[in-house]
């Protein structure tokens, strides 16, 4: 697996400039290259357990359609991005392997989440990145809707690897996996549901600021996201899982919220 409306695009630029300086530099920082990634364990459908990816989220806009357009103008202007803050967590969110995913997210819920405190839950997640590949590859090849940095040089967070030619812009993986994740999660801490679930929206919106995704790809992965999430649930291990799970965030949570995160 690869790596890891206009008034969207005005909310996306303000937020972030909120926040972030200018680029630090001429060099671009960029996540390691993909080649040491590692495949995820074996999700729990059979196939695409039933769910046409294409079906559900249609065909991406054109790029001379209104949407096009938008998705465009929005990578051009969030590449003012680079070096900034939201460049860094955006690198950081380029990695599936589920050690940066678990500690942003425990950040989110106030538990430490991890493969030593709750290592149901953290292979839960690597089977559902398995899960949803199945489900968003089959979409992305249909389509076949290029990257938004293919054919320029304009600066993006991650390598230039050959899957950036190769791999498909529509629908977004990272969207998908990041919005079924938090919405697993949410059910484990609904308490913290709404900065669980906030935390998966940026982990999406974190490929637009790394400029591989456009807006309507991180979209459409939602819409998978929620899709896989919903159709898990009728998965027996799935739920025997997310029993567990949800037994170990109760014992995490006793110990303590996580050292590790800001404020």
């Amino acid at each position: 697996m690869p790596r890891l409306a206009l008034i969207a695009i005005t909310t996306l630029l303000v937020g972030c400039s909120a926040f972030d300086a200018p680029p630090t530099g001429p060099v671009v920082q960029t996540a390691p290259p993909s080649a040491g990634w590692t495949k995820p364990p074996p999700g729990y459908l059979s196939g695409d357990g039933g769910l046409d990816a294409a079906l559900i989220i249609g065909p991406p806009p054109t790029p001379d359609s209104p949407r096009g357009k938008a998705d465009q103008a929005q990578f051009e202007q969030s590449r003012k991005l680079v070096n900034t803050e939201s460049w860094r967590q955006a690198i950081t969110d380029a990695d599936l392997s589920g050690a940066n995913g678990l500690k942003s997210f425990s950040c989110a819920a106030g538990v430490t989440l991890s493969a030593e405190a709750t290592p149901t839950l953290a292979h839960m997640l690597l089977r559902m990145t398995d899960d949803a590949a199945k489900i968003y590859q089959p979409a992305k090849a249909m389509f076949k809707r290029p990257r938004p940095p293919v054919g320029n040089a304009k600066p993006i967070c991650v390598p230039r690897e050959p899957w950036i030619e190769t791999d498909g812009s529509y629908p977004s993986g990272h969207g998908m996996i990041g919005w079924a994740w938090a919405s697993v999660i949410a059910e484990l801490v609904p308490d913290k549901a709404g900065v669980v679930l906030a935390r998966g929206k940026a982990f999406g919106d974190s490929r637009l600021v790394c400029g591989v995704h456009y807006q309507s790809d991180v979209e459409a992965g939602r819409y998978l996201g929620s899709a896989l999430v919903t159709r898990l649930h009728d998965e027996p291990t799935f739920a025997a899982d997310l029993a567990k799970a949800r037994a170990e965030v109760i014992a995490s949570r006793a110990k303590g919220p996580p050292s590790s995160c800001n404020g």
